[in-house]
C-alpha cells in the first residue's frame, strides 16, 4: 500500500497553498481534488479583494493558477472522493470513492464548507451571475444597485448591514416573524433605513434574462392571506448557514456545534497528532479565500516540523 508523507484532502486556496508550502519543503504532497476542484471559490466569477490582483482575477484562473504552484514544487494532484478514514494510529488509511487506500504519515484536512441554499432549482441557474453566498466576496459588485439577502440570524443581518454600505436598497427575507440575530444585530439592521425586513416571507423562485432580475416571493405561505408577488433584485444573498465537511472526520477530531473543526489556539494542530485542519472546515467566522490560504501556510509548516521531529 502506498505511503505518502504529506496528504491533503480538499482543493480550495488552504489546500492548494498547503500543496505549494509542502512541495517546497520537499515533502512530496499529494492533494485529492475531491468533488469541486479549486474549492467553493470557483462558484463565484470574479475575486477582487485577493492581495495582488489590483484589477481583480477570474476565480477559476486564481485556483489554476494556485494549482500549477502547487504542481510545478512537486505536489502531486489527483481527483478522488475521500469516503473513509481511520485516524486511529500512524499511519493513517485513507480511503476513496475509487476503492484506492492509501496510508499518511501527516494529513491536512482542507475539505472546506458548503453554503446552505435553499434548494430551488433556478439558484444553480443564477449562480455566479446574481445568487452568491458570500457578501465580502462578491458585495462589490452591487454597489448603487438593489439586493436582498435570505435569513434570520447573525450571519443574515451581518451580511445585510455589509451590504447596505455598497447597494443602494437591501431586502433582508425572513421566513419567520421576527429575527433570531442577537438583540444588538437585529437594532443594526432595523436602525439601517437602506434595509428594509420582509417577515413571514418565502422565496419560491428566481428570474431573470441572462442574469438575475429579481425574485417570486410569498408572504404568509399557506394562510388565507397569503400574497404571491415578484421582488425587482439584481442580487440575492444566502444567508442561512454552512456545513462544513467534517463528517469523516468527526470520530478523532473535535467539532462545534455547528461540525466546524477546533484547532488549538491560533494554529492547525487539531490534537490528533500529524492531523491538522485548514480553511472553511476549520473557520466559521471568516471563511476568506486569504485567510484560508494563510491557514494552509500554517498547516504544512506544521507537517514539516512533525515529520522532522519524528523522522519520517
Amino acid at each position: 500500500m502506498e505511503t505518502i508523507r504529506c496528504l491533503i484532502l480538499g482543493s480550495g486556496p488552504a489546500g492548494y497553498t498547503a500543496g505549494i508550502y509542502a512541495g517546497r519543503a520537499g515533502l512530496n504532497p499529494v492533494i485529492y481534488e475531491g468533488l469541486q476542484p479549486g474549492g467553493q471559490l470557483t462558484t463565484t466569477s470574479e475575486v477582487e479583494n485577493f492581495p495582488g490582483f489590483p484589477e481583480g482575477v477570474e476565480a477559476y484562473d486564481l485556483m489554476d493558477n494556485m494549482r500549477q504552484q502547487a504542481e510545478r514544487y512537486g505536489a502531486g494532484i489527483r481527483s478522488n472522493i475521500a469516503t473513509k478514514v481511520n485516524l486511529d494510529k500512524a499511519p493513517y488509511s485513507v480511503t476513496f470513492d475509487d476503492g484506492s487506500e492509501v496510508l499518511c504519515h501527516t494529513l491536512i484536512i482542507a475539505t472546506g464548507a458548503a453554503a446552505k441554499y435553499l434548494g430551488l432549482a433556478d439558484e444553480e441557474t443564477y449562480k455566479g451571475h446574481g445568487v452568491s453566498a458570500c457578501a465580502t466576496c462578491d458585495g462589490f459588485f452591487y454597489r448603487k444597485k438593489t439586493v436582498a439577502v435570505v435569513g434570520g440570524g447573525d450571519t443574515a443581518c451581518e451580511e445585510a448591514s455589509y451590504l447596505a454600505g455598497l447597494a443602494d436598497k437591501v431586502y433582508l427575507i425572513v421566513r419567520k416573524p421576527f429575527l433570531r440575530a442577537s438583540k444588538m444585530m437585529q437594532d443594526r439592521v432595523m436602525e439601517n433605513p437602506k434595509i428594509e425586513v420582509l417577515f413571514e416571507t418565502n422565496t419560491v423562485g428566481l428570474f431573470g434574462e441572462g442574469k438575475l432580475e429579481g425574485a417570486h416571493l410569498v408572504h404568509r405561505k399557506g394562510e388565507i392571506d397569503e400574497k404571491l408577488y415578484d421582488l425587482p433584485i439584481d442580487g440575492f444573498f444566502l444567508a442561512i448557514g454552512h456545513k462544513p465537511n467534517s463528517d469523516l472526520f468527526m470520530p478523532w477530531v473535535k467539532t462545534n456545534e455547528q461540525g466546524y473543526i477546533l484547532t488549538e489556539e491560533d494554529t492547525p494542530l487539531t490534537g490528533v497528532p500529524g492531523v491538522y485542519a485548514a480553511g472553511d472546515v476549520a473557520d466559521p467566522l471568516y471563511r476568506q479565500a486569504v485567510t484560508a490560504a494563510a491557514s494552509g501556510c500554517k498547516a504544512a509548516i506544521e507537517a514539516n516540523h512533525y515529520l522532522q521531529e519524528n523522522h519520517l
